[in-house]
């Protein structure tokens, strides 16, 4: 069972066979990967694992007593770390919570000697095709704060893993697709400027080619990874869809779905690319000396990511046990779904403009709503014919 929160002593679980069930601690778990991760062993293996997921009120990755009051008290036999400092955060924040954080919850699964799941990212890489487990970039000051924190942070667990024997686990994303992520960043961040009509031109070329990362996904693989440490122990996992996918016919085919006009088929160079963001940056710095709060997009600070390829193999995980659950699955069969939930929420919380509402050709329930409201009458009987409830998930 996921709980958000825990006070006073926590009693052991048994399950109907009188089997223990390890109680793990999840950190991160209001963001869209620990998000899935909490739903899925709740319902998927509540037999098996217990996740207990403080908020950050409760446990501080910054404040190391947090974790060593929270670990002494309900003593966690399985630590799952999601938590990220934003893109864009100071120098102090990313490296307290990205790197130090990430450092104190392995000191605790060594001291307690047991399995530590950390999950890193494709931000570690170089541009590439096809780069192995073995890759990273060269550790020097000149990174930014998001790559330069979770770089060391890998390094450092390899190191602890050498040294002092830590079983770990460091799963890299790419980036990361799925619904119910309520930061608009990373993909979101794509398809928000799309929606909003914010893109123009097109901001990558045709050559640009990367790899994705099902959220949905990721808590199978997670549950494969506890279930089988000999196998996952010690090691770097991508875990990533097999098949890489082209930025720009990404942005063509949710276009497409929306019944966009733009951003007009029309490939931004780079380097003009690079002196527009310059000129906004230096805008948001002029708008902040005279009181006006305004920041860019986080993801600007990787333009360069949006003209250059970076896939990421998968052969390691392609060859291990774990079976992947959905391998039909792709950015693309997902795309009408994450729209729906999407639009639906941004439209709700007015960071959609209503202009725009006209053109997604998507919405064909939200247009029967509005202009045929008897069809949606007679499509009950049709709807309570079916089950609701549906079969039980078969177990993973």
């Amino acid at each position: 069972m996921a709980k958000g929160g825990t006070f006073g002593m926590r009693e052991r679980k048994f399950t109907c066979l009188g089997n223990i069930v390890k109680t793990g601690l999840l950190v991160g778990g209001s963001g869209l990967i620990g998000g899935g991760i909490m739903h899925y062993f709740k319902k998927r293996a509540d037999d098996e694992f217990e996740l207990l997921a403080p908020n950050s009120k409760q446990l501080s990755l910054r404040d190391p007593e947090d974790i060593r009051g929270y670990c002494r008290k309900f003593r966690p036999e399985f630590i799952i770390n999601c938590a990220i400092a934003a893109l864009d955060s100071s120098p102090l924040l990313a490296y307290e919570t990205n790197y130090l954080g990430t450092i104190h919850l392995a000191r605790v699964a060594m001291e307690r000697q047991i399995p530590y799941i950390h999950f890193s990212s494709a931000a570690v890489l170089p541009p590439g095709e096809n780069l192995t487990e073995d890759d990273r970039l060269e550790l020097t000051p000149e990174l930014a704060n998001y790559p330069k924190s979770k770089l060391l942070a890998e390094l450092a667990l390899a190191e602890l893993h050498r040294k002092h024997g830590l079983d770990y686990t460091n799963i890299r994303l790419a980036v990361v697709y799925g619904a119910h992520d309520h930061k608009i960043q990373g993909f979101q961040r794509l398809l928000f400027s799309l929606a909003d009509q914010a893109m123009p031109l097109m901001f990558t070329n045709r050559r640009a080619v990367h790899s994705y990362s099902n959220a949905k996904k990721v808590p199978a693989f997670v549950h494969h990874v506890l279930r089988n440490r000999a196998e996952f122990g010690g090691s770097t996992w991508h875990f990533v869809d097999p098949l890489p996918v082209a930025l720009s016919q990404l942005i063509i085919t949710i276009k497409s779905y929306l019944g966009l006009r733009r951003p007009r088929e029309i490939y931004l160079p780079y380097p003009l690319a690079s002196f527009g963001a310059g000129c906004m940056r230096r805008l948001v710095r002029l708008l902040g000396r005279i009181g006006i709060e305004a920041r860019m997009p986080a993801e600007l600070l990787f333009m360069e990511n949006f003209y250059q390829t970076q896939t990421l193999s998968s052969r390691r995980l392609k060859n291990s046990s774990f079976v992947d659950p959905k391998p039909q699955a792709t950015v693309f069969t997902e795309l009408p779904l994450l729209l729906e939930y999407y639009l639906s929420r941004w439209e709700a919380l007015n960071l959609i403009t209503p202009c725009n509402q006209d053109h997604f050709a998507c919405r064909v329930k939200g247009e029967e709503f509005v202009h045929e409201p008897d069809r949606v009458l007679k499509s009950l009987e049709r709807e309570v014919g079916q089950p609701f409830l549906g079969p039980e998930p078969p177990d993973s």
